[in-house]
């Protein structure tokens, strides 16, 4: 993450940001605008692109801090993430976005300049802005936060998939054989 946040803009940072402490998807993070930011009860208000869910999500502290250092519009629909939207708005999807960020990753040494192709000539990585969701699934769940919890702030429809999401990081199987007895 450091690695990727030294070489983004502070754009990009933002989206970083979002991307980590919400879990939500590149496209509905550049539409978002100051409206979805409800400052009283810090939370961020949503629906998603894809599944048409109306989300809730609290602020976590580092993303509200984050909120707090950027530059406030008087007009509730000024985007947070000005070049995003421009382009999610002009182009109706994220691809040009997801580009841009394999090159940030690129640049941050953490993925090859030019992915493998797959079966009809889509370019995959095993990283990608997506990869962002996976790891805040996988935070909350080695945080000890319930699994109907965290489906709940990532916004999956169904355990089944939730659990795709789910890896188990170094520091968990650290702490699991630590907890073995001695014989």
């Amino acid at each position: 993450m450091r690695a990727l946040l030294s070489v983004a803009d502070p754009e990009w940072k933002s989206l970083v940001l979002f991307g980590l402490y919400t879990g939500q998807r590149l496209g509905d993070l550049a539409r978002l605008t100051w409206s979805n930011i409800d400052q009283v009860h810090d939370e961020l208000r949503l629906v998603t692109a894809k599944t048409g869910r109306s989300m809730i999500i609290p602020l976590a502290a580092p993303l509200r801090k984050h909120i707090d250092q950027m530059a406030l519009s008087d007009d509730p629909a000024t985007p947070l993430h000005p070049r995003a939207y421009a382009t999610i708005d002009v182009q109706g999807r994220s691809g040009t976005l997801s580009r841009q960020f394999a090159e940030l990753l690129s640049q941050a040494g953490l993925a090859k300049k030019k992915p493998h192709r797959k079966g009809t000539g889509r370019e995959v990585s095993p990283l990608s802005f997506h990869s962002l969701r996976r790891t805040a699934t996988t935070l909350l769940h080695e945080a000890g936060i319930p699994q109907a919890v965290a489906q709940a702030l990532i916004g999956h429809d169904s355990a089944a998939m939730h659990e795709v999401y789910i890896s188990v990081g170094r520091q968990a199987l650290e702490k699991a054989v630590a907890a073995l007895p001695e014989l």
